[in-house]
């Protein structure tokens, strides 16, 4: 197969249907040798913030040395960013390789793995050849049974932060969240959480004891802002001074303090991740779609705020920012979403909203969240499509000198950005 193939192929596999669980995902790797028993992983799990922690957590290893294996979900622009090496995507041809590898004996099985788990299979292949120092390995959507959840003695478990999301999968119930989340935490391995729900941590905390495995939290009075504007956020965290992160967002310094953390309980585990390399990894990273400017004229913001822990914190982000100012929004939701909740928030930051329909059939319709909006207060206009929304937010951003926050699925964002590079 080509590149081509190999995608289409990935992508021709449905996930709809299948029993949760980690037999098919055990017996494809079991097939192709179980590249994962030959990798060391920190495993991340949580509601939000993972990706963040992850591309810090990466860049920080591979600033210290380490070959640095970074698995992600969902992709934001290209399906290749989902796996990559010291901060390169894997390259289509080796893609191409690997899934000509295992398609055989994916084909082969009786009940067939599921997209997620293949792609899975294919990444922990990917790693393994390359002979990875390490992994910072993202679970998907849940944990417990998640397929990432095969491997069994990671370097670290780390959970972010529990909040109510994907209910119909996970529980409804925030100690029911956690307690899937907290199925990634293995006998005697140590484990990190970076919540702060005492009911969520009461659940992983019970659970690290159950799996005789050391327990941290993070503690986030040692997390002192210094300054946050559009250029970099500056903080102290315990003695280590005058730290810097690019990643925007007032929500940053914490998902660093959680990799600073992170960083601690490894050298007290036998790794050697300088504290140059900390401050430099802290700083270089980089990750798409979180608070992320993506124009200046008009001053344009991606942010993937989805649910309402997210909106919560964008929120908090654009007041910092943007003061009293009320700000333009370009946004849609998916409407087994809190969107009510969420367009209360969003009343408190915009004075118009561009509302489109997100491409999912789970998706709310633009004219009924835009109703949801006007209810709040916000002048809200439904578009067809998302061009329509995009050149109607940019010509009102524009013509009135307002910032354009764009808020929602991370799935929006490829298609996004393609419009403002065309529409430049």
């Amino acid at each position: 197969m080509d590149y081509r193939e190999s995608l289409e192929y990935i992508h021709s596999i449905s996930w709809c249907f299948c029993k949760p669980g980690l037999e098919r995902i055990s017996e494809l790797c079991g097939l192709i040798g179980d590249p994962q028993k030959h990798l060391r992983f920190i495993h991340v799990a949580g509601t939000n913030g993972k990706g963040s922690f992850c591309s810090m957590m990466s860049s920080v290893l591979r600033k210290s040395g380490y070959k640095t294996g970074l698995y992600t979900s969902p992709y934001i622009r290209f399906f290749n960013e989902r796996m990559c090496i010291d901060g390169e995507p894997i390259s289509n041809e080796e893609l191409a390789d690997i899934t000509s590898y295992v398609r055989p004996f994916a084909d082969s099985m009786s009940d067939k793995p599921t997209e997620f788990e293949l792609i899975t299979a294919v990444a922990f292949e990917y790693f393994r050849r390359n002979r990875c120092d390490v992994v910072v390995l993202e679970a998907g959507m849940g944990g417990r049974l998640d397929s990432t959840n095969i491997i069994r003695d990671p370097l670290l478990s780390v959970i972010t932060g529990i909040a109510l999301d994907h209910t119909a999968f996970l529980g409804d119930t925030v100690e029911a969240i956690a307690a899937e989340k907290a199925g990634i935490i293995k006998d005697g391995r140590p484990v990190l959480f970076g919540g702060e729900d005492q009911n969520a941590e009461r659940v992983i905390s019970n659970k690290a004891r159950e799996e005789d495995s050391e327990y941290f939290s993070v503690d986030y009075s040692r997390l002192n802002v210094l300054s946050a504007d559009l250029g970099e956020t500056r903080f102290d965290f315990g003695e280590r001074k005058n730290m810097s992160v690019s990643l925007l967002g007032l929500y940053q310094p914490r998902n660093a303090a959680v990799v600073l953390s992170a960083v601690d309980i490894l050298n007290s585990h036998g790794f050697a991740i300088k504290e140059s390399a900390v401050m430099s990894g802290l700083a270089d990273a980089r990750w798409q779609g979180r608070f992320e400017i993506i124009d200046k004229e008009p001053l344009t913001i991606f942010d993937g705020a989805h649910n309402p822990q997210g909106i919560d914190s964008a929120a908090n982000s654009v007041k910092h920012y943007f003061g009293d100012k009320k700000v333009y929004i370009l946004t849609g939701v998916l409407k087994d979403k809190d969107y009510r909740y969420i367009a209360a928030r969003l009343s408190e930051i915009a004075s118009r909203a561009f509302v489109l329909t997100p491409d999912n059939p789970r998706a709310l319709s633009a004219e009924d969240y835009a109703a949801v909006l006007r209810e709040n207060g916000v002048d809200a206009v439904g578009y067809a499509t998302l061009v329509d929304a995009y050149k109607a937010a940019k010509k009102a951003a524009q013509d009135d000198g307002m910032p354009l926050i764009c808020l929602g699925s991370l799935y929006t964002y490829s298609e996004l950005i393609g419009l403002v590079e065309n529409l430049k």
